[in-house]
């Protein structure tokens, strides 16, 4: 007897298609297309971030730079920053919660750390927007001191990225509201979840360049050579 006429049904996926075959590595090539693109970008936001830190570095030796981490600065006690930092920290969270319940098959799960990362992802832009609206009403504005204006900079082209990836996040979180299968969203959460991830580790370089003493700035400097 010919052998195709005694394959078993259980040779075949759901689909319909052979196990491993053209629809499981057209997904398999798709998600790696998708994460190669989105490691392709992080690296591109890196390269320009650290230009800008190399040129914040610089200009900061010299003599008409002017702290905001001094003493009786704005940024000697940055408690509005801290708060913001727990925001996107656990913003980052829920994303990895819904992460792994999307590959549990958890829609609710799912949807609800969805959700829950949105809600302080937005809070944390609206925290920047209230630190910045704090500094300009203690008159520390964009063009009063070269510190100011890399703060400026350098906190709101991070926020701008963040923004960027919240039109990503709320494309998944309306479909998985909708009720589409979280099985079909996996691959759209883990690119949110990694983004956010990444995002949170370039904030906290941010946060620790911007709150670091002058001390701290000279011996950096020296160090790198400037």
């Amino acid at each position: 007897m010919n052998s195709l006429n005694v394959m078993k049904r259980s040779d075949f996926n759901d689909s319909g298609s052979w196990p491993g075959g053209e629809d499981s590595n057209w997904d398999q090539n798709r998600a790696r297309f998708a994460k190669t693109g989105l490691r392709v970008l992080m690296a591109v936001i890196t390269s320009l971030f650290f230009l800008f830190i190399v040129a914040f570095m610089i200009r900061s030796q010299i003599s008409d730079w002017e702290h905001l981490s001094g003493p009786w600065k704005p940024l000697a006690d940055p408690w509005r920053l801290w708060i913001n930092t727990s925001m996107l920290i656990l913003g980052s969270v829920c994303l990895q919660w819904a992460r792994v319940a999307s590959r549990r098959g958890n829609s609710k799960r799912a949807v609800e750390g969805l959700v829950l990362s949105g809600l302080f992802t937005t809070s944390f832009i609206f925290g920047q927007v209230w630190v910045w609206q704090q500094l300009v009403s203690l008159g520390y504005f964009v063009n009063s001191n070269p510190a100011n204006s890399f703060f400026y900079l350098l906190t709101g082209l991070h926020a701008l990225h963040l923004v960027g990836g919240m039109i990503a996040w709320v494309r998944t979180t309306v479909k998985a509201w909708s009720g589409v299968s979280v099985q079909q969203l996996n691959l759209s959460i883990e690119l949110c979840a990694m983004y956010w991830h990444y995002l949170l580790a370039l904030w906290l370089v941010l946060m620790a360049l911007l709150t670091s003493s002058p001390e701290t700035y000279a011996a950096f400097a020296a160090f790198c050579g400037f």
